[in-house]
């Protein structure tokens, strides 16, 4: 279940949690069969794409239930502040044990969706955060609680002054519907952030097999528009190897907007199938809809494609 962006709802009734700023991952534990295998762990993000062997630091899963399915959040925290660019890397594929153990990501659990063959489903979020609680997920390694708060202005005051993404208000009654974007669910956000689908790519001036700047786009009504394009934070080596990796087989021979887009944004391009979603911060809009001091954060693996659309601010 997705939350709608919107303004921080007041009146009873409502809980408050942390918006972590991660890649949202389903953890499913199933029994292994007959013979008494033993239990099996998936770790799956919201496209479904595979991530468990990037993560072997949350197998003490297994020892949670036989049987239970975990909704939350991967982090990787800096001085207790959630770093999308330092998870980033973590995304992009399988890590040994060893390496995950020098710097371990935190498993953010923040809903239980079933539990001994039981769906919960259909079950409040109240009564869902009370099986969590007696679950107890903290006792296992690199595993904690999303904690709820009543106070919602308080914690966006304090989400704030820590550098925080924001603060997700969450009905107390409502019932998890998977996929769907529910207004039972509000997230706030401190700044602006939209996932874009890459059209296109220049290179760098000083050589043609570093990428510059990616040329962004969002699905509108008559096709992909043109958002503008972004270079900032692409400097780094594991970036460009892995947009390179990424956009290479997708090169195409026509550009893939919607609509011409501007000369100066379209000279020395390289088109490609938009199939690749980034995550951009960003200071706002212009009046033609192009993103403001866009900051290149990261690829999102774990949103599809078919899941991008333009987000408010």
């Amino acid at each position: 279940m997705l939350a709608t962006p919107g303004t921080l709802p007041t009146g009873p009734g409502w809980s408050f949690e942390v918006k972590w700023d991660g890649m949202r991952v389903l953890a499913t534990v199933t029994e292994g069969g007959p013979g008494g295998a033993a239990p099996v762990l998936q770790l799956r993000t919201r496209s479904g794409r595979d991530v468990t062997p990037n993560f072997p630091e949350l197998a003490g899963l297994l020892e949670l239930a036989p049987d239970v399915v975990l909704d939350g959040e991967v982090v990787l925290l800096d001085d207790g502040v959630p770093s999308f660019a330092a998870l980033a890397h973590r995304m992009q594929g399988v890590v040994g044990p060893a390496a995950a153990q020098r710097r371990p990501v935190t498993f953010m659990v923040f809903d239980v969706l079933r539990l001994y063959g039981v769906p919960l489903l259909d079950r409040p979020l109240a009564e869902r955060r009370a099986t969590l609680d007696r679950l107890a997920p903290a006792r296992i390694a690199h595993v904690e609680m999303s904690p709820l708060y009543p106070d919602g202005a308080a914690l966006l005051a304090v989400t704030a002054q820590r550098g925080l993404e924001g603060v997700v208000a969450k009905k107390e009654t409502s019932v998890y519907r998977p996929g769907r974007r529910s207004p039972d669910w509000v997230k706030v956000a401190h700044r602006h952030s939209q996932s874009c689908l890459v059209g296109g790519w220049r290179p760098e001036r000083s050589g043609a097999d570093r990428i510059g700047a990616l040329l962004l786009g969002v699905p509108g009504p008559d096709g992909l528009e043109f958002a503008g394009r972004v270079g900032s934070g692409l400097a780094g080596t594991a970036v460009q190897q892995v947009l390179a990796e990424r956009l290479g087989p997708l090169e195409s021979a026509t550009s893939p907007f919607a609509t011409a887009i501007p000369r100066a944004d379209a000279t020395g391009a390289r088109w490609c199938t938009p199939s690749v979603v980034v995550e951009v911060a960003h200071l706002g809009r212009t009046q033609a809809g192009r993103l403001r001091q866009p900051v290149f954060r990261g690829v999102r693996d774990d949103v599809g494609p078919a899941e991008v659309r333009r987000e408010p601010g």
